[in-house]
C-alpha cells in the first residue's frame, strides 16, 4: 500500500466509528442548556464527538464531521462530492470556507470556559488548489493561536490524505458571555 492509501483507510476507518457514534446519539440539533450545564467548550465538542449531545445539521449537509478534538484543536474531515461542484466541476468556495470555519470555530471553542461563547467576526481564505472530482476525502485541522477575554484567533490548512494543501485560512473570533 502507498502511504496515500494508508492514510485514506486510516481516516475512513476514523470516520467510521465517529459516524457509529453519531447515529446512536441524538443526531443532528442544538443542544439545550441543560445538557451543557456544568460543561466547558472541550467538554462539550467531546460530548459532541462522543454521540452525547447533538452535532451540527450542516454537516449532515455538507457531508462532513469532526474526527478528533483536544485542547485547542478541532480537525474536521469532509467528503467533497458532485452537490458541492460548481457549473465547472470544482468544488465551490462555499464549501471549502464552512469545512474550514467549522474546524478553526470549534478549536476555539475547546478554549471556552463554561459560561463564555464566541462568534465568528473575520474570516480569510486561501484556496491553493482546486478539489477534483478524484479526491475522496478533505481534512481541516483548525489550531488556537490566541484566546484572550474578548478576542480569538485560529489557523486551519485542508488538506488531502497524500498530504497536498488545498487551501488554508484563518480567523479572529469576538468572545462573550453567554446570556444566562
Amino acid at each position: 500500500m502507498t502511504p496515500k492509501h494508508d492514510t485514506l483507510q486510516r481516516w475512513l476507518e476514523e470516520e467510521a466509528t465517529v459516524q457509529s457514534r453519531l447515529r446512536t446519539g441524538p443526531g443532528a440539533g442544538v443542544a439545550q442548556p441543560a445538557q451543557l450545564k456544568g460543561k466547558n467548550g472541550l467538554q462539550t465538542m467531546q460530548a459532541m464527538l462522543a454521540g452525547e449531545l447533538p452535532f451540527a445539521a450542516i454537516a449532515q449537509t455538507l457531508d462532513f464531521c469532526l474526527v478528533e478534538v483536544s485542547e485547542g484543536k478541532a480537525v474536521f474531515q469532509g467528503a467533497p462530492g458532485p452537490q458541492h461542484f460548481n457549473p465547472m466541476g470544482t468544488v465551490h468556495g462555499g464549501w471549502f470556507a464552512t469545512l474550514l470555519d467549522s474546524a478553526l470555530g470549534c478549536a476555539v471553542h475547546t478554549l471556552m470556559p463554561e459560561g463564555r461563547g464566541y462568534t465568528t467576526a473575520e474570516l480569510s481564505v486561501n484556496i491553493v488548489r482546486a478539489l477534483l472530482p478524484g479526491v475522496q476525502r478533505v481534512r481541516a485541522e483548525g489550531k488556537v493561536l490566541h484566546c484572550g477575554r474578548q478576542l480569538a484567533t485560529a489557523e486551519a490548512r485542508l488538506v488531502g490524505p497524500d498530504g497536498k494543501l488545498y487551501a488554508h485560512a484563518t480567523t479572529a473570533c469576538l468572545v462573550f458571555d453567554l446570556p444566562s
